[in-house]
């Protein structure tokens, strides 16, 4: 079994939660180093990796490391400098979604990746979850028909991640929401209809809590930080293949409690899924059912990590490719363009 030396670049929350632990319980990878300009970064890292190296400096990491496989983990507007570094460096990348700032960066990605003929896979980690895999195979038996509509959506009540940190600096992230947390669901909504090409999208954009003191917040603010991204975004969106989606993403508004999900509207029958539940709404000898599965498996149907290395070894099809997080990021440009021109905008 060939192993693969890994390095991560970016040591916050994403690095920590997912990314070490996921690579960390291969058999296959020795985890060899992880950078970040923070030096407080680390502290968590010594903790739990006490014999990974730790760097300042990413290139430094990657030329005296030479690493077989690099997460980023870091603000937006880095993924596409380090990304092809790291392809430079001889290693195969999985990048943290968004996988760039628009479409072009995501454009030169892709070009660097077949360059240097690396493997790329975007870190849309709700594509590898059992709700993800039991409904893509029910629609792959025919079980929805023809899906003509979906209606997605992540709304906050007040979950603005670290008001004034990078996350709400659109220098550093490209936008709010719509960026972060509506790339998930809009991402899974046009993965299960198989990823249509998007060709119009109409949306709105919101800035209504800047300067929010509500003390129960989620996340702790950043004080005297800058927050110039919307927080909330809703839109429309129009497919080349005749179907339609809405979506509405928000850090902060008014509604009773946060929420994820997507729907799906076939001929055959519709799909539920929210916060991480799954509902079929069916029809059987002329009657309508509901069906609850249950896919709580005792072992995962797909796990993420494994799954790259399969991708690197060429034994599998790359289930988070980005061409899919290209045509992504296409759409959530032309949406922002959309809100503000205040019109439709072809995507």
């Amino acid at each position: 079994m060939k192993k693969y030396k890994y390095c991560c670049i970016g040591a916050g929350g994403i690095a920590k939660w997912k990314h070490l632990p996921g690579y960390g319980a291969l058999e296959n990878i020795e985890i060899c180093a992880i950078c970040d300009i923070n030096e407080n970064a680390f502290d968590w890292v010594k903790e739990k990796y006490p014999g990974i190296r730790t760097y300042r400096d990413y290139p430094e990491m990657l030329d005296s490391e030479k690493p077989d496989i690099v997460s980023i983990c870091t603000p937006n507007k880095f993924h596409k400098q380090m990304t092809i570094d790291a392809f430079k460096a001889g290693a195969h990348v999985h990048c943290e979604k968004p996988m760039a700032m628009n479409e072009q960066e995501a454009l030169d990605m892709i070009k660097a990746r077949d360059k240097y003929d690396k493997r790329l896979m975007i870190g849309l980690n709700n594509r590898f979850t059992n709700e993800a895999f039991f409904i893509r195979d029910y629609i792959s038996n025919g079980h929805l028909g023809d899906i003509y509509y979906t209606r997605c959506g992540w709304r906050r009540r007040r979950g603005i991640p670290g008001m004034g940190g990078w996350f709400t600096q659109k220098a550093l992230s490209g936008g709010g929401p719509l960026i972060d947390l509506g790339v998930h669901m809009i991402d899974l909504s046009m993965y299960m209809m198989d990823s249509p090409e998007p060709i119009t999208v109409s949306a709105s954009t919101y800035r209504k809590f800047e300067g929010c003191k509500t003390r129960n917040m989620v996340f702790d603010p950043k004080k005297n930080g800058i927050f110039d991204v919307e927080d909330l975004a809703v839109g429309f969106v129009r497919f080349a293949n005749g179907a339609s989606l809405s979506f509405e993403v928000s850090f902060a508004m008014n509604n009773d409690e946060e929420e994820w999900f997507y729907e799906l509207f076939g001929t055959k029958g519709g799909v539920k899924y929210r916060k991480g539940k799954l509902a079929i709404y069916s029809e059987m000898n002329d009657t309508l059912v509901d069906i609850y599965p249950d896919t709580n498996y005792k072992t995962k149907a797909l796990d993420e990590f494994r799954h790259f290395i399969d991708v690197i070894e060429k034994k599998k099809k790359n289930i988070s490719p980005a061409e899919d997080a290209r045509k992504m990021m296409k759409l959530i440009e032309a949406a922002y363009e959309s809100a503000d021109l205040g019109k439709e905008k072809s995507v």
